[in-house]
């Protein structure tokens, strides 16, 4: 999951990016949909900080669980949007496939490594709902060099869509 799922993630959401900075998304759907993209950041940055940092226990499984509802509640509503204002081309449509698959691959991935937490929030055992630090927490560099990453390919990039946006949207009123 470190190696695969969150590089091929973050790659995706750059990529993602990139489509959108190709297509002048600040022309067309403009601000209104980089906030929806940095919603979705928003819904997945909590589970991947508490899978980082927290013991996994059926409350982080079920934190998991609820922010890939709404992440996923949050893409339909940003690509019925966008389809409403611009055309997203076809790469950009597999682009949004592998966004939407990585937090499911890794939430899946969580819970068979996990299944004894999971399955108590059905009534087979008993959940704990405690929220603490890793037991054996991940050498600190994996960490550091992600969030770094997030920091440049994907925290800087959609607040830089969401400026474009809104200058554009400045300069249009001002026209």
């Amino acid at each position: 999951m470190m190696f695969f799922i969150l590089p091929i993630w973050l790659a995706a959401g750059f990529a993602d990016y990139l489509c959108h900075r190709a297509s002048h998304i600040e022309r067309t759907s403009g601000w209104k949909e980089s906030l929806l993209h940095l919603l979705q950041f928003a819904e997945m940055a909590l589970p991947i900080l508490a899978a980082l940092f927290l013991e996994i226990t059926s409350g982080v499984i079920a934190l998991m669980v609820i922010c890939l509802i709404l992440h996923q509640a949050t893409a339909m509503w940003d690509v019925h949007y966008a389809n409403r204002t611009r055309d997203v081309m076809p790469i950009e449509q597999h682009i949004h496939s592998v966004l939407e698959m990585m937090p499911l691959t890794g939430l899946l991935m969580v819970i068979a490594l996990h299944w004894n937490a999971f399955v108590a929030l059905f009534g087979i055992g008993s959940p704990s709902f405690v929220l603490g630090p890793k037991a054996e927490p991940l050498p600190w560099i994996y960490p550091a060099i992600m969030l770094g990453l997030t920091l440049i390919f994907e925290v800087l990039p959609y607040v830089e869509e969401l400026a474009r946006g809104l200058r554009f949207r400045g300069s249009q009123a001002s026209s």
